[in-house]
């Protein structure tokens, strides 16, 4: 199991439009030294979905909640309520079983949290536009602020620059298994593309 100190727990969507912002959430936290953890990790276990959510945040101090995607689905425009659900879990763990656990939320640009989410008020979320650029600072700014964090670490801007190669490792992960690659490959990309590269012959 995963050190509880190094954890971090991410609640966002899993579809493949949201892929881009989940895998710089991962390359972030995984470049900050920490250990990133979701509900794939579990994927296989026979046990529902949310006892297995329940119990990777009770494993993790610290939880990412992204609530960028608030906007309604489908012809029938619904709303997916699984990040708010997931955020009030992680209120619990903090509140009310008196854990010592951390927690931030994303949300969209412009306060347009406020009004789909006005009981965040008091809290300090963290906006993004879902680019990885945007994600990856917002990420790597909250971990560096946590007790658990070690440093050195590489500057944002050398994490971003790890990006595309960690997409183009999953993209050949996704070939190689004829679908999504699993939790344990997604991880292990993000820590192979953010090895340091040799230098070219010459230089």
């Amino acid at each position: 199991m995963p050190d509880y100190a190094r954890s971090v727990f991410i609640n966002c969507p899993f579809d493949q439009a949201f892929e881009p912002v989940l895998h710089a959430i991962v390359l972030a936290i995984v470049a900050r030294g920490f250990e990133p953890r979701c509900a794939r990790e579990s994927e296989g276990q026979a046990s529902p979905r949310i006892v297995r959510i329940a119990t990777g945040l009770a494993e993790s101090k610290y939880s990412i909640h992204d609530l960028s995607r608030y906007q309604g689905e489908g012809a029938d425009n619904i709303a997916r309520f699984n990040m708010p659900l997931e955020l009030g879990m992680a209120l619990g763990i903090r509140h009310l079983r008196a854990a010592e656990h951390n927690w931030v939320a994303l949300v969209p640009e412009n306060f347009v949290h406020q009004k789909f989410i006005s009981d965040l008020a008091g809290y300090d979320p963290y906006d993004h536009d879902q680019t990885p650029a945007r994600v990856i600072k917002r990420v790597a700014d909250w971990l560096s602020l946590q007790p658990d964090f070690n440093p050195p670490s590489l500057p944002a801007r050398e994490i971003l620059a790890a990006y595309e190669p960690y997409r183009k490792l999953l993209d050949k992960a996704a070939q190689d298994a004829l679908g999504s690659p699993t939790w344990p490959v997604i991880v292990a990309s993000a820590r192979i593309a953010l090895e340091p590269k040799p230098p070219a012959p010459g230089a």
